[in-house]
Parts: structure tokens; sequence; C-alpha cells
């Protein structure tokens, strides 16, 4: 499966994830524009993937800083203030950036490669941590998801993460051990995440899927077709409500009123215990073009006035199980604590 960033060749390169699922391109990151831009643009996305290559970025700018002599402490924080404000609700995107900063405290910068070659260190560790965490979420979330009809929505898969992924690595663990599972994805409007990257994803893995539009989940629930629903995360507040991608508030609805556990997966650094609760988390709105049509195609009017939040919130009261590597956490959640 491919890594949705690496450090390979002495480069940052990532998957860029707007061209899946036709082209598959792996692209060079050269500049910290160039890292700025894949970011916000959806070429590399997924909280923990989001984090990984914010790791990798900090190494890539650092060295440009240190080849153009502009290499200083202050230089160096415009470069974190610039990657932290290019998403502000992965909160893993802020986590990686406070330990690459935690380096740069404690080496200095009178000796720029040996910077770099910590900051690298940092970035790698950050990177292998992913994958050995995303094997635990998988191994702690495969023993409790039903067998049949598992939904999801978005994608939290390899290229979501630095692993084998989150709600897709659990899916992934659970159809290794040999239970029987059918995924049905979401397609998840506006970017079609679901459609485009968690089917293909699946696909590759062998797995069985089914694509759904999103306002087709209520009538499979009905059905009986859906036993399960497992998603991922963006961040999560001390109390257990959770920010993940626009939909994901409707879809544990439903769930609840269909007596369908509704379960979220993610690594431990999604948890945001500075806040209280999920009307604390910042959600963020994106460009409307991204609603009135996708890619060279429009279907509504060039003037059609457009709300896009790319995030809502699950209140805790609605999930089932909140799965990260250190086990799986019930009802009441206290992540404060």
């Amino acid at each position: 499966m491919l890594e949705s960033s690496r450090w390979h060749d002495n480069n940052m390169e990532i998957v860029d994830q707007t061209l899946l699922p036709h082209e598959v391109a792996i692209v060079r990151m050269n500049t910290l524009e160039d890292i700025e831009d894949a970011i916000r643009t959806l070429k590399i996305r997924g909280a923990p993937a989001i984090g990984v290559a914010a790791g990798y970025g900090v190494v890539v700018a650092v060295r440009n800083l240190m080849k153009t002599n502009t290499l200083r402490l202050d230089s160096i924080e415009d470069v974190f203030h610039r990657l932290a404000a290019t998403r502000p609700t992965a909160v893993n995107l802020f986590w990686a950036l406070n330990r690459m900063r935690k380096v740069v405290a404690n080496t200095g910068v009178n000796d720029g490669q040996t910077l770099v070659n910590a900051l690298l260190r940092e970035a790698k560790a950050i990177h292998q941590e992913d994958k050995e965490l995303c094997l635990s979420i998988g191994r702690h979330g495969a023993n409790i998801l039903p067998e049949g009809g598992i939904l999801t929505h978005c994608h939290a898969g390899a290229l979501a993460t630095g692993g084998i992924g989150t709600a897709v690595g659990i899916i992934r663990t659970a159809h290794e051990m040999g239970k029987s599972v059918h995924v049905y994805a979401d397609e998840t409007r506006p970017l079609l995440q679901g459609a485009r990257l968690t089917a293909w994803e699946l696909e590759q893995l062998g797995i069985p899927v089914t694509l759904i539009c999103d306002n087709m989940a209520a009538f499979l629930m009905a059905k009986g077709k859906i036993q399960g629903a497992v998603v991922g995360a963006d961040r999560i507040a001390s109390n257990g409500d959770t920010a993940n991608k626009i939909g994901t508030y409707s879809i544990a609805v439903l769930a609840k009123h269909h007596n369908i556990p509704f379960m979220v997966a993610a690594p431990y650094s999604t948890i945001d215990p500075s806040l209280k609760n999920g009307t604390e988390i910042p959600i963020e709105e994106r460009d409307p073009a991204e609603v009135r049509g996708f890619r060279n195609t429009q279907w509504a009017p060039d003037d059609a006035p457009v709300w896009n939040p790319a995030f809502d919130v699950t209140p805790a009261g609605l999930i089932s199980a909140i799965i990260t590597e250190t086990g799986v956490h019930r009802s009441p959640y206290n992540f404060g604590d």
C-alpha cells in the first residue's frame, strides 16, 4: 500500500491524493510553499498523515533556510507558524509541530546540519510511531468490530495516516483475522474521499466494498444491512466530543436511532485535553467552489451562496467506543483527567 508521505532519496515525497483513483502521482516537496499548498489543497490529508507530513516539512524548510544562510530562530518560528495555519481542525498537525519545536529548542541553530539531522530523526520517529499505533488501533478495534455490513465515512486508511490507517486499519485487521465484513463506503461530499480513496483502497486490499451516496445510509440501516459504523477523527475533546469530516454527525444520529454501534478510531494524539467539549473545536471552512462542483465540472450557479464547513462535531453520547492505540474507551469519556 502506498504511503501518504515518506522520506525518500533524502527528500520528502507525497502521494497527490487529489488525483486518485485514476492517477497515482508521487510528488517531491522541495519548498515550504510546496508543503503548505499540499496540506491546504488536500494533496495530503487525514489528521495523522498531516502530522507526519508536517514533521518532514519542517526538515525541508529548515534545510532550505540553512542553504540560503537565513537559519535563525525567528525564521524557523515562521516555518512553524505557516504550517500551523494550513488547517486549523486537525490537532495532529499542532502535536507534530510542537515535537519539532522542542528539537529546535534542544539543539539550537549554531550548527545547521546538526539541527537538520536532529529534526529528520524526530520526523522519522513520528512516522514510525504512527505506523505502530495504527497496528495497535487495528488490533483493538478488530476485536469489537461486528461481522456483517460496516459503514464508513470519508477516508481513514493508509493514505490518511503513516501506517495501515485507523478506521480502515480496523476493518483491514478484522478481515485478516477472518471476520466476515462487507464495507459500505459513503461517497463523502463535497470532495468524495469515500468514493475516490476508501473504495479504491479497500479494492486494493481485496476487502468487499459497496459505494453508496451519503443520503443512502439511513435506508441501508433500516433494511438491516449495517451492523456497525466506524470513522476516523481530526480532533477529540476531553469529554469525547469528536470532530470528523462533515456528515459524520448525521451517521452517528442514524446509528443511535437504529441501535447500531458507532465507533471512532484515532491515535491518542488526536485527543485535545485542553478542550472541555466539542463547542471549543475550531471548524475549518473551505472554498465554496468545492460545493458548486468537482474538478472541471460545475453544477451550481456561479453566484450560489455556499456554506462549506469541512467538519462537524459528534457528541460523545452518540459514540459507542473511541479506539486508540491504548485500547477501547467507553462512555463516560474523561480524557482530560
